[in-house]
């Protein structure tokens, strides 16, 4: 047992000093040359000590979890960030809603906006030609879009304010990384707590805490999908009925992804037997899911009226629901023409849904959510590894670990689109499905032969 936890520490102390490394002086998207290699790097590590975790005794792999997580976490505090602009739109978000506008009622570039612009967000004397500087009519601005509303839904926008009403003046990024760090911390202590609380195998966490993706999109780059993970964590791990649909209405009003853990939230809903007691709970969930999310967006409604939709139709037009070298639905694209593409996407995700209402698992529904999550991501191929964050949780819950191989792909994606690579977004996601589907041929052998290991170990 001594070995084992020395070599698991000793692989954890690397992947620390790796991510430190990666965020310091292994590139950024302006330079991302050398970022492949210090993020295989990392993932090598981290599968490593992953598994060298699990057989290390249980008080001291929390322990080595929550101080691995924490380590990681400053790691990544070390530099601005270097692989996403998008936390400087949390900043002027907040900054905006300090001055009591509401955020979706102008873009950044806007003339009713001019008082608030601070040489941070808006330098002058630049040639404005760094990755995450953008020229619009003449105004430099690292706010990606300067001439689009704001996409964030209105619990990221209350988050955002949150964070910049306890900023200190002249916190520029930090204070956004700092939230981000808090909430993969409490991440990982939601996560403790939910295997605590269903007996699960508290090692498992590791594949959160450790994870490559957490440090470098929750933490460097700030992005606020983690309090979406974390309240969604929270609902599918310690909630039911009207309290579980309250928290993941709270989630889905934070990036809409957590929209997906709505069928594994309802895992056998639609089983034969005991339909009316389902219908209640089902009612009860949905009913207080809808309640939040209107209720977060009531406040901005007067003041916004429609365009608290923000940049959402233009993005969605703008992310690829078309041909292009990193589009949606590469994988159904190889097989299917592109106007068919989008709908079988469409019904995919709809099977797996069903499958997970009509047969999911209530006592374990992050197992419906990651099949339904998974399943959205492998279809979409989106070029956002951040979005795979939901997957990384739901693995660590107590899913199958293949999963994981999602978030890789997205990983490898993002930089691969980058260095302007082609052809990588097909590669990256057929592997990614491989492996799912692997793992689950191998786990029905192991379950057909009378293996006793749960289906996620």
């Amino acid at each position: 047992m001594g070995v084992r936890t020395l070599c698991a520490t000793a692989l954890l102390a690397a992947l620390v000093a790796v991510v430190a490394a990666t965020v310091r002086i292994g590139g950024d998207l302006g330079h991302p040359a050398a970022l492949l290699y210090w993020y295989a790097a990392a993932w090598v590590l981290f599968a490593g000590a992953a598994w060298m975790v699990r057989r290390v005794p249980v008080r001291t792999a929390v322990a080595l979890i929550l101080v691995g997580g924490i380590a990681l976490c400053v790691a990544a505090l070390s530099a601005s960030p270097r692989t996403s602009d998008d936390m400087y739109r949390y900043a002027w978000d907040g900054r905006v809603q300090s001055a009591g506008i509401s955020p979706y009622a102008y873009p950044p570039n806007a003339p009713q906006l001019a008082r608030l612009r601070d040489p941070w967000l808006f330098p002058a004397g630049t040639a404005c030609h760094r990755w995450d500087l953008h020229l619009v009519a003449d105004m430099c601005t690292h706010i990606n879009r300067p001439s689009e509303h704001t996409i964030y839904p209105p619990v990221a926008e209350g988050w955002f304010l949150l964070v910049h009403a306890v900023s200190p003046a002249g916190g520029r990024h930090k204070p956004l990384q700092l939230a981000g760090a808090v909430l993969a911390v409490a991440t990982a202590v939601a996560l403790l707590l939910v295997q605590r609380y269903t007996r699960g195998d508290t090692r498992r966490v590791a594949l959160w805490a450790w994870c490559p993706g957490v440090p470098f999109a929750a933490v460097n780059d700030a992005h606020v999908d983690t309090l979406g993970v974390l309240l969604t964590v929270a609902a599918l791990g310690t909630a039911a009925g009207a309290r579980r649909g309250a928290l993941l209405g709270a989630a889905i009003a934070v990036k809409l992804l957590p929209v997906l853990a709505l069928p594994g939230a309802l895992s056998g809903a639609l089983a034969p037997g005991h339909a009316r007691a389902r219908l209640r709970h089902t009612a009860s969930m949905l009913l207080a899911a809808v309640g939040v999310v209107a209720l977060a967006y009531l406040p901005y409604l007067p003041a916004s009226g429609t365009a608290v939709l923000g940049y959402l139709p233009g993005y969605l037009r703008e992310e690829g629901y078309r041909p292009a070298d990193v589009g949606r639905f590469a994988l159904l694209r190889l097989v299917l023409p592109d106007a068919w593409a989008g709908w079988a996407a469409v019904a995919l995700v709809a099977l797996s849904a069903w499958y997970v209402l009509r047969r999911g698992d209530p006592e374990r529904p992050w197992h419906g959510a990651l099949l339904v999550t998974g399943t959205a991501l492998l279809v979409s191929s989106p070029g956002y590894y951040w979005y795979a964050l939901l997957v990384v949780a739901f693995v660590a819950m107590g899913g199958p670990w293949e999963w994981l191989a999602v978030a890789a792909a997205g990983t490898v994606l993002y930089v691969a689109d980058a260095l302007h690579w082609h052809g990588v977004q097909v590669c990256a996601y057929a592997v990614a499905a491989v492996t799912v589907l692997a793992g689950a041929v191998v786990r029905a052998r192991a379950r057909g032969s009378g293996d006793g290991r749960p289906d996620g170990a």
